[in-house]
């Protein structure tokens, strides 16, 4: 209780978290969340490229499809992605981290300077190459995007797990005989637990970003998907006249990473008081 009002009076991360719970829920039901479903995809060429009107909240693009209905779609996507990306993520940078900080092993040590050494390329250009290599489509970039995100759960990891090891509770169980896997799994794991789910949080808001990007430059969604991306991407011909068509899809991905990263703030905060933002 005394962390949940702590949390409740960081009004920024209180917000994000309104964020994310207005993002999940429009995602879950977005096919009834939908003002015109039959214009997501179906052309209608007599429309196309109208303003916002009472008709059309948000205008409609170049083949005449409703882009308020493309946008509220395209959050289920968002978030789908979001999460596969940052759950294979974990499932790859976690046990490694695990292993290298509690062991100090040489394959551990060997481990972490592969992870140095992805962490010294920008993950957007690692990703851009990978995907490139895979081939276009979203789970290429998906699959790209988890690839490259992986070292910073290790990293992560590592450190706490370094700081772990030389506990008191950690040379009770190894006194006693219990397994490496047991005291990995079972007591190491939940004592890192708290930064590895600061930086899931921090890594959906920055996956949807990186994802939008990648669909921007042609690698990620492809058409007719309600991609945010890709929606601004097929915007850049009919810039300025038609500034809704890029301004929408734009805000979508502005908001749910603002709630996303906020969200991630007030955790952080929680988890570590000495990395507290100033207010």
């Amino acid at each position: 209780m005394l962390l949940l009002r702590k949390f409740l009076r960081d009004v920024p991360a209180v917000f994000g978290l309104t964020i994310i719970i207005l993002v999940v829920f429009t995602a879950l039901f977005a096919p009834w969340l939908t003002p015109r479903p039959e214009a997501v995809f179906d052309s209608n060429i007599m429309a196309r490229l109208r303003p916002p009107t009472a008709e059309f909240w948000f205008g409609t693009d170049n083949l005449g499809r409703d882009i308020c209905s493309r946008v509220i779609l395209g959050t289920r996507g968002a978030l789908i992605v979001a999460l596969s990306v940052v759950a294979f993520a974990m499932a790859i940078g976690v046990p490694i981290g695990l292993y290298a900080g509690y062991t100090s092993s040489l394959t551990g040590e060997a481990l972490m300077r592969l992870v140095d050494v992805f962490l010294s390329v920008p993950q957007l250009i690692l990703a851009l190459a990978i995907a490139q290599l895979i081939g276009r489509g979203l789970e290429s970039a998906m699959l790209a995007l988890a690839l490259t995100y992986w070292p910073f759960f290790a990293r992560t990891v590592y450190a706490e797990a370094r700081r772990v090891r030389h506990a008191l509770f950690v040379e009770a169980l190894q006194g006693i005989g219990a397994s490496q896997v047991r005291i990995l799994v079972v007591h190491v794991l939940p004592n890192v637990a708290s930064p590895v789910i600061v930086r899931a949080t921090i890594g959906m808001g920055f996956t949807i970003l990186t994802t939008a990007v990648l669909g921007f430059l042609g690698i990620g969604a492809a058409p007719p998907d309600p991609d945010w991306g890709l929606a601004i991407a097929e915007s850049r011909n009919y810039l300025p006249e038609a500034w809704w068509f890029a301004m929408f899809p734009g805000l979508a991905i502005l908001v749910t990473v603002l709630g996303f990263n906020l969200f991630g703030d007030g955790l952080r905060d929680l988890v570590d008081p000495r990395l507290r933002r100033s207010r």
